[in-house]
């Protein structure tokens, strides 16, 4: 039997995975969390085999979650299924400790697949993403991947309208060192203003600058 979590902050789309999986016969959902810290505490008490994981939580962070929860137990698969495919979101998901990509257009069908696939130490990857990983192999033209995980989570809240105290809060972390980590971000890429980090995180696809200027 393979013990699954669910980490996603809609609780619609955790009811709707939940009786997907739970009508398979080797797959039994043990837990569902919203938040990483949720995450984090239901991977201490429930010690699941793969843990199913959004990258866009509430008030935190999938990629944070994952590491999170990778630190509390390192034999954990994790599958992220999210509606993010950009070269960024997959790089840093995989650095941080991801065996999976699944986009959120893929079938339920993949969904069990993958979920069976990871649990016995293979990797899975939808099309679409598998294609962004050759292309960015193949051009390296993805300059985000040069951050590290915890880098990216500060330009993804940063982008989607977040305060240095809100994405310290959200990460745990002091206004001091998110600061710190904003000043490497733009020398990595070389913006010296946070509309120049806008319009860079658009053009790959972290933000859609359309919606961001409309909020």
């Amino acid at each position: 039997m393979i013990r699954v979590i669910l980490v996603d902050d809609h609780a619609v789309v955790r009811t709707g995975y939940h009786r997907l999986l739970d009508a398979e016969p080797d797959i039994k959902v043990i837990g569902e969390a919203a938040t990483a810290d949720e995450a984090n505490a239901l991977v201490v008490r429930c010690e699941p085999d793969v843990a199913l994981v959004d990258l866009s939580l509430k008030n935190s962070s999938g990629i944070e979650a994952i590491r999170g929860m990778l630190a509390r137990r390192p034999q954990l698969k994790v599958l992220v299924l999210s509606m993010h495919d950009s070269a960024g979101h997959v790089t840093q998901a995989l650095r941080s400790g991801a065996h999976g990509y699944l986009t959120k257009y893929c079938e339920p069908d993949d969904v069990i697949s993958g979920i069976r696939r990871i649990a016995i130490g293979k990797r899975v990857f939808s099309p679409e993403v598998a294609e962004v990983l050759a292309r960015e192999a193949i051009d390296g033209d993805a300059p985000l991947t040069c951050l590290t995980p915890r880098e990216f989570e500060v330009l993804r809240l940063l982008v989607q309208g977040e305060s240095a105290n809100g994405i310290a809060g959200a990460m745990h972390l002091s206004p001091k060192t998110i600061l710190n980590y904003l000043s490497l971000i733009r020398q990595k890429l070389d913006a010296d203003s946070d509309f120049k980090l806008l319009h860079l995180a658009a053009r790959h696809g972290l933000v859609d600058i359309n919606s961001t200027i409309e909020a």
